[in-house]
C-alpha cells in the first residue's frame, strides 16, 4: 500500500480553474478478475476537454481523463490475458466488449461517468484495458482508447477501407492524423483540410496527396470533388458537425460513407439532407468503439508500424495549462500527461 498517491480531481461545476491535485488512498491489491495498474500517461481529447470545462456535466471530485497508459502491477484471481509487467491502455466503453453498440452516453466512460485516469493507480476488471502495442512508449499508447479506435472503427470497421479508397480528412486533430495514417497504411489516397499552411505542409510529409486550405478556400467540398475528376471522397473523417457537414456531402462521392464522429462546429446546425439523399450516401455517427475494436487495432498498428504523432507532454500537476493548449489549437497531433 503507498500513501498520498497524486491525483487529479475536478469540482463541479467544472472549469479548468476548479481541476485541483489531490492525495488519492492506495486501492489495494486486486480482486477475482481484476488488474492494479500504474498509470504512466494520458491524452487529451475534445470529450475530456468538454467535462473538465464544465460542458459536460460531471460528479463532484470526478478524476478526469478517459486514456490511460500503464504497467500492470498485480493481477487477480482468474486473471489470465495480462501478468505483471505487462504494458496496457485503456478502454473507452469498459462494458461494451464486442458485437453492435450497446451504450449511448458516457455513463460508463472512464473520466466521465466513472472515475479516469488522471491519478498513479488504478484497479479494475480486465475489461477496463488491452494491451498495448509493443514498443509503444506510455504516452503513444495513452493516445489510442479515444482518437485511435475513433479514426480505426470509421475506416475500418464502418468504412470497410480498402486500396485505392479516396479518404478526407478534416483538420489535424488527433483523430484526423490517426485516419491519414491508417488510410495510407491500408494503400488509400488522401485529402486532408486545415487553416494553416504549415501544418498543411506537415500533412503532405506525412503522406497527404492533397491538401486544402479551408479558410483560403470556403467550398472546400467543390475542390475536393474537382481533385477527385468529379468522382468524390469514398470515406470522410467528419469531425468538424453542422458548419462542415455540407461541404464534406458535397466532398463525398455518390454512395460515399461520412462517418460524424465531431462537434467541434457545434451540436445542432442546417443540413442539406437533399443533397445527401440524391447522392446516396450514408451518414454513420460512431462515438469511439468496443475492446474487441480496440484488440484488432493494436494487431493493426503492430503490423503496419504506424507510430502515434505527439505534440506536447505536460506533467499531470500542469494539467490545466495542457487544456489551455489544446483549447489554442495550436498542437498537431496528440497532447499527452505524463507522470
Amino acid at each position: 500500500m503507498e500513501a498520498g498517491l497524486k491525483g487529479i480531481t475536478l469540482q463541479a461545476p467544472g472549469g479548468l480553474d476548479r481541476l485541483v491535485a489531490t492525495e488519492l488512498a492506495d486501492p489495494g491489491a486486486p480482486g477475482a478478475a481484476e488488474i492494479r495498474v500504474r498509470i504512466h500517461a494520458s491524452s487529451l481529447n475534445f470529450h475530456d476537454l468538454g467535462v473538465v470545462s464544465g460542458r459536460m456535466p460531471t460528479e463532484d471530485g470526478r478524476i478526469p481523463m478517459a486514456d490511460g497508459a500503464g504497467i500492470v502491477e498485480a493481477v487477480g484471481e482468474g486473471v489470465t490475458e495480462f501478468a505483471v509487467g505487462d504494458q496496457v491502455v485503456s478502454t473507452f466503453f469498459p462494458t461494451w466488449q464486442a458485437g453492435p453498440p450497446p451504450v449511448a452516453n458516457f455513463q460508463t466512460t472512464p473520466g466521465d461517468g466513472v472515475d479516469g485516469y488522471a491519478r498513479e493507480i488504478v484497479v479494475r476488471s480486465v475489461d477496463y484495458f488491452t494491451h498495448a502495442p509493443k514498443g509503444y512508449s506510455h504516452s503513444e499508447a495513452a493516445t489510442l482508447t479515444t482518437a485511435g479506435v475513433t479514426a480505426w472503427r470509421a475506416l475500418i470497421v464502418d468504412g470497410g477501407l480498402k486500396a485505392g479508397d479516396v479518404v478526407l480528412v478534416l483538420g489535424t486533430g488527433g483523430v484526423s492524423i490517426f485516419a491519414l495514417q491508417i488510410a495510407k497504411a491500408m494503400g488509400a489516397t488522401v485529402i486532408a483540410t486545415s487553416s494553416s499552411d504549415e501544418k498543411l505542409e506537415r500533412l503532405r510529409a506525412m503522406g497527404a496527396d492533397h491538401t486544402i486550405n479551408y479558410r483560403t478556400h470556403e467550398n472546400w467540398g467543390e475542390l475536393a470533388l474537382k481533385w477527385t475528376g468529379g468522382r468524390g471522397a469514398d470515406h470522410v473523417v467528419e469531425v468538424g458537425g453542422p458548419a462542415t457537414l455540407p461541404q464534406s456531402i458535397t466532398a463525398a462521392r455518390i454512395g460515399g460513407h461520412i462517418a460524424l464522429i465531431g462537434v467541434l462546429t457545434g451540436r445542432a446546425g442546417e443540413i442539406p439532407t437533399a443533397l445527401l439523399m440524391a447522392k446516396h450516401q450514408r451518414l454513420q455517427g460512431l462515438i469511439v468503439g468496443s475492446r474487441a475494436h480496440q484488440t484488432d487495432f493494436v494487431r493493426g498498428l503492430e503490423a503496419t508500424g504506424i507510430r502515434p504523432v505527439l505534440d506536447r507532454s505536460f506533467e499531470l500537476g500542469e494539467i490545466a495549462d495542457a487544456f489551455h493548449y489544446e483549447i489554442s489549437g495550436a498542437h498537431f497531433g496528440k497532447i499527452c500527461l505524463e507522470f
